[in-house]
């Protein structure tokens, strides 16, 4: 079955929200590792919950592309934001 628009661009925009967060833990793992020990620990602990969010906006983006997540042109309109290009 194929994807509405609408479900189309919510299984981008799911993917680039995690696209984002994975630039973002990659920026701090480098950074990171010019930290002391107990920085770099506290780092990571940060870096894993980042990845916790990607692996559920993964899922979110799978689920919507296997049809058991669906947007509604209606809600569409509710949407005041965007993420960035």
């Amino acid at each position: 079955m194929a994807l509405t628009k609408p479900n189309q661009q919510l299984r981008r925009d799911l993917k680039e929200a995690a696209a984002i967060l994975d630039d973002a833990a990659q920026d701090l793992f480098r950074e990171a590792k010019t930290y002391a020990e107990p920085e770099f620990l506290a780092a990571m602990e940060r870096i894993e919950k980042l990845h916790g969010c990607i692996d559920k906006l993964a899922g979110y983006a799978d689920e919507v592309k296997a049809g058991r997540i669906v947007r509604n042109k209606a809600e569409l309109s509710d949407i005041t934001t965007t993420l960035p290009h």
